[in-house]
């Protein structure tokens, strides 16, 4: 069976592979797993969701970094949803044997949670709106690919879970520069970021925190990847 692995952003793909891939491309990273790059948000999920399928995937993995909404969650803490809640306020369950076996092949040093995750169709930058989404909603965390991904293998009626892990803990403001230079295909860009960071320097020690979140974010995505011959098999 092979599964299908799609990630949003370069920084996660190389968490997974070494090798460049252009958004929309797909490359093979294991017996039977192949992987492409979405770009941000839920209309790039779906496009590669569709592609994937299109290459012979027969289960579906949403794979790279989420936002806490929860305030015990850490930068590095995984999130393996039970359900994710979707923009249309549908509840869309996940495969829970697969995901069960996962968590029982996790080691104890990683730290994981279940429970909802939910959509958003831009970045939830504040503070603020996380606490807002969290009393609301009881959700775990945010992301703005696994709705989509999940709503394409329901409707293929394939499997699908989401592995995210925690980038951005609930009580982080994200820099503004984020959404500033990333581009209309989802990828951020560096010269438009660094422009603005020229222009706002006061940016600078948040973003620097940003990315020292985002490494312990992606050592969790990094021990995954060594997993990925156990986490591929659902049978």
């Amino acid at each position: 069976m092979i599964t299908g692995i799609l990630v949003a952003l370069p920084e996660e793909l190389r968490t997974l592979t070494k090798t460049k891939i252009k958004q929309g491309e797909c490359v093979t990273v294991a017996k039977n797993t192949i992987i492409t790059l979405s770009g941000s948000g839920p209309e790039n999920a779906r496009i590669a969701a569709q592609i994937l399928i299109g290459q012979g995937a027969k289960q579906l993995i949403s794979w790279g970094c989420a936002g806490a909404l929860a305030p015990h969650l850490k930068a590095g803490d995984l999130v393996i949803p039970e359900s994710i809640s979707t923009q249309d306020n549908n509840l869309i369950v996940m495969h829970t044997q697969w995901s069960k076996k996962i968590i029982a092949n996790l080691a104890s040093s990683i730290k994981y949670y279940t429970g909802t995750l939910l959509e958003s169709d831009s970045v939830v930058a504040l503070a603020d709106t996380k606490n807002e989404l969290h009393q609301s909603t009881h959700a775990l965390a945010v992301d703005m690919e696994s709705g989509a991904v999940a709503r394409i293998a329901q409707q293929a009626q394939i499997p699908f879970i989401a592995l995210r892990s925690i980038v951005d803990p609930a009580n982080l403001d994200l820099p503004l520069a984020i959404n500033h230079a990333m581009t209309e295909t989802g990828l951020v860009s560096i010269p438009k970021l660094l422009l603005y960071l020229c222009a706002h320097p006061n940016e600078i020690p948040s973003l620097i925190k940003l990315g020292l979140n985002f490494n312990a974010a992606n050592k969790t995505l990094k021990y995954l990847a060594h997993q990925l011959p156990l986490i591929s098999q659902n049978q």
